[in-house]
């Protein structure tokens, strides 16, 4: 925070010349110009300074663009561009270009994050007194503004709207997007909700009960909420609240913290801290009631503030991080004759998990309660009811636990016999979430992970009071665990696991579900594909990489994010394997086969127009979305037809896409090493000019061609005579040449059947669009959105597509 202090003290000496009585920073941005992250001078302040916007550091050397209030003592964040994807501290800048397209750009020039406007005249970047970011025109029309996107802060004067959503923090001082989140559902009413890949659930307002007794109402769907400057929230579900010190003046905001808890702060100018101004209390919301706070059989419980603990018999998962939960110390095991013999129950008082019922019954005695959880392998413990009704609640997963005096529910966790019992208690730690909490930054992880390690020395000092010869054995033990652990946190890097939708396979499982990779089913520049199938029953393809360089930790966070990408016309990644030399990606198996089998063979039940025609459109759908609609875009770098699969309706799905962020090699000129197929490789390969998508485009219109002509593009080249080797323009003139002369039979497969005139149409449109595709000049070349839009569109009369407006 001191340090803080003398950056802002130094910008303000630095600037005062030049600025005179202004405040410091930039009042806007004008076309062309930029933000660059290494120099702290330049980050934009609102009119009477109460924001900045700029480059905010969140890491070793990583930043995030944001908007932050300027006078709070830790520069408390408030919207951040690309929290998902931070940047390297060189090299990245915010660049507002001419067409009025923000844009954000890593070291190597990648776009990470963009406003995506188009819009001509005479136009600005400015940081308002609200603390909205907006792009705006001469007449102060907003073609953008970072009110409409917010992360984990409604501002007051925001709007919040049916489409808006607040999502937490991960924890203290990562402020990647994190697992609780504040929006409006489809019955129109406000909640909060816990959202992981294995759970997801509501816990705000009370499930429990009905709408109206919570106070809300369903019947406006409007779906319209916002924050005044009075400290006043306001709902469409009817939803209101006033901050405790209401009235002009204080600076507020509302956030959902990392806890899962809603909170409206006021900043108090005179020192830069935050206090609360509002809290969920009461019956409304309750701290050990907010979802996976605890994580799996974990027990949250007031001691006096929220504290967590695992049940007796087990140990924490992480322990740096209470939401990954706890484990038996001993697995559980169930199917033998003997199982329910072998089962014992450890008894919690006053306890109770919320929800996941398996079965429930009442009027029942405490021992049928437990014979009916000892029968059944499904049942994880079981609760009964201690007020005399005989309710007995058989759990099928043991989550959201809590511990209270008033609790009438009896716990029983099923556990083996023999297993540690109530003396070995396990140890609290504090969620430090009470009503006077000031939201932490990064130096209270350091202090974590000091507290950690003298929890690691005070073991340590344990195994050697055990004697030498134990010593060595526990040590060597303890030393594999905790270089594993150390490991695995460096490949987490802190938060990827939970932000993973899929599941980390081991080079066993793989093996086992490829039968020692037996069945081969594809091979590329890449890698070898072999088909398989998992202990579950899915069938999957196994993409066995060669001559991936990077390390565990890189090499994972890479996959993490080619992970979250999901398109119905993207084959999807459902794991991945990381173990020393073993680098493998685990696809959904796509039952067709690659587009090349289909077009170039001389089967009889060849595609017909229709088919390609959807395939063309499928496959341009799919390359829009990398390019321009995923969280991460990616370049896909080598289109062509074996990376295009058919599933069983003949829809296209674009694989390997993902693998230039794998296999990079990039210098300031983009890729210095040319990546893809020749025949389909854009002209700027062969000139060493920076990729972009264009170079995907180009490649794309190579495949309509081939969709049209039958031909393959590699294979006509190669016959060619006078071939220099160079990229696919033999095909390409030869066609050009061809439909210049209006003999456009003469370019179609002759097993294309054109019988009417919306045929004709249609070969028209794929040719005029794939031509256009593959222009020598990459700016002549449209973008993937707008192919899709005149593929799609071509019932319409066929517009110019050499119109530059297309472009």
């Amino acid at each position: 925070m001191f340090v803080s202090f003398l950056w802002i003290s130094s910008v303000l000496l630095a600037s005062s010349s030049a600025w005179a009585a202004a405040p410091v920073g930039l009042q806007s941005l004008t076309p062309g110009n930029s933000i660059a992250v290494e120099d702290e001078n330049q980050f934009l302040i609102s009119p009477n300074g109460t924001f900045s916007s700029g480059f905010y550091r969140v890491g070793n050397n990583s930043y995030c663009y944001s908007i932050w209030y300027t006078n709070s003592f830790d520069k408390t964040v408030v919207w951040m561009a690309n929290r998902d994807k931070p940047v390297n501290g060189e090299k990245s800048r915010l660049t507002l270009n001419v067409n009025s397209n923000l844009v954000l750009t890593d070291a190597d020039g990648t776009v990470v994050w963009s406003s995506d406007t188009v819009s001509g005249g005479n136009i600005q970047l400015r940081l308002l007194e609200t603390g909205n970011l907006v792009v705006m025109n001469q007449s102060q029309s907003f073609i953008w503004q970072s009110f409409d996107f917010p992360t984990d802060t409604l501002l007051p004067e925001q709007r919040f709207l049916k489409t808006s959503t607040l999502i937490s923090m991960q924890n203290r001082g990562i402020y990647l997007s994190g697992f609780y989140y504040f929006k409006f559902n489809d019955y129109n009413i406000l909640n909060l909700l816990y959202n992981t890949p294995s759970l997801s659930g509501i816990y705000w307002p009370d499930t429990m009960v009905t709408v109206f007794v919570n106070g809300r109402s369903p019947y406006n769907s409007s779906r319209i909420a916002i924050l005044n400057k009075m400290g006043g929230f306001e709902s469409s579900d009817n939803f209101k609240f006033n901050a405790t010190d209401y009235g002009l003046g204080p600076k507020r905001r509302l956030t959902v913290d990392f806890d899962g808890v809603l909170r409206l702060y006021s900043l108090d100018e005179s020192t830069g801290n935050w206090t609360i101004s509002w809290l969920p209390s009461g019956a409304r919301i309750d701290a050990c009631m907010v979802h996976g706070l605890c994580g799996d059989y974990g027990i949250c419980e007031y001691n006096p503030l929220p504290a967590c603990s695992c049940p007796p018999g087990f140990t924490r998962n992480d322990p740096s991080d209470w939401t990954k939960g706890c484990r038996p110390l001993l697995n559980l095991t169930c199917g033998s004759t003997n199982s329910s013999k072998e089962m014992d129950f450890i008894a919690l008082p006053n306890t109770d998990y919320f929800g996941h019922d398996w079965a429930y019954r009442q009027e029942i005695s405490l021992e049928t309660c437990r014979d009916l959880c000892l029968s059944s392998c499904e049942c994880t413990g079981f609760g009964y009811a201690l007020d005399g009704t005989g309710q007995c609640y058989p759990k099928s997963a043991l989550r959201n636990g809590y511990r209270k005096p008033d609790t009438i529910v009896l716990m029983f966790i099923k556990t083996r016999k023999g297993e540690p019992s109530l003396r070995q208690q396990i140890s609290t730690s504090d969620l430090d979430c009470s009503g006077s909490q000031t939201v932490l930054g990064a130096d209270h992880l350091y202090a974590e992970d000091s507290n950690k390690f003298r929890y690691i020395g005070l073991l340590l000092g344990v195994v050697v009071t055990v004697g030498i010869s134990e010593l060595v054995f526990v040590g060597f033990g303890w030393w594999n665990v905790f270089r594993k652990r150390v490991n695995e946190e460096l490949v987490n890097m802190g938060y990827i696991v939970l932000a993973m939708g899929f599941k980390r396979f081991s080079y066993a499982e793989l093996k086992r579900a490829t039968k020692n990779f037996k069945q081969e089913i594809g091979k590329g520049g890449f890698g070898t594909v072999y088909k398989g199938e998992l202990d579950d029953g899915r069938v999957v393809a196994v993409k066995r990489l060669e001559g991936v360089l990077q390390g565990d930790a890189e090499f994972w966070a890479e996959v993490s994010i080619i992970g979250k990408i999901n398109h119905k016309n993207l084959v999807k990644l459902w794991g991945f394997c990381a173990e020393k030399q073993h680098k493998m990606l685990v696809y959904e198996y796509v039952q067709n086969g690659s587009l090349d089998k289909h077009v170039f063979s001389d089967s009889s039940q060849a595609l017909g127009l229709e088919q390609r025609y959807e395939i063309a459109v499928g496959t341009a759908k799919g390359l829009s979305y990398l390019h321009e609609e995923c969280l991460e875009w990616v370049l896909h770098c080598d289109v062509k037809p074996q990376n295009i699969l058919l599933d069983e309706a003949l829809e296209s799905k674009v694989a390997d896409f993902g693998m230039s962020k794998l296999f990079r090699e990039i210098n300031e000129s983009g890729f210095s090493k040319v990546r893809g197929t020749r025949g389909y490789l854009a002209p700027e390969w062969m000139m060493n000019l920076k990729i972009d998508a264009k170079a995907d485009v180009y490649s794309y219109g190579i495949v309509v061609l081939e969709l049209l002509s039958g031909k393959n593009a590699y294979g006509f080249q190669s016959s060619s005579v006078g071939n220099d080797g160079g990229s696919s323009t033999d095909l390409v003139k030869w066609i050009m040449k061809v439909a210049d002369k209006g003999e456009v039979e003469k370019v179609m497969d002759p097993r294309l059947k054109v019988e009417d005139k919306q045929s004709k149409k249609k070969i028209e449109t794929l040719l005029k669009v794939a031509l256009l595709c593959v222009k020598e000049d990459r700016n002549q070349r449209p973008a993937m959105s707008r192919v899709v839009e005149l593929l799609t569109g071509y019932e319409e009369p066929t517009p110019d597509l050499y119109d530059p407006k297309f472009y």
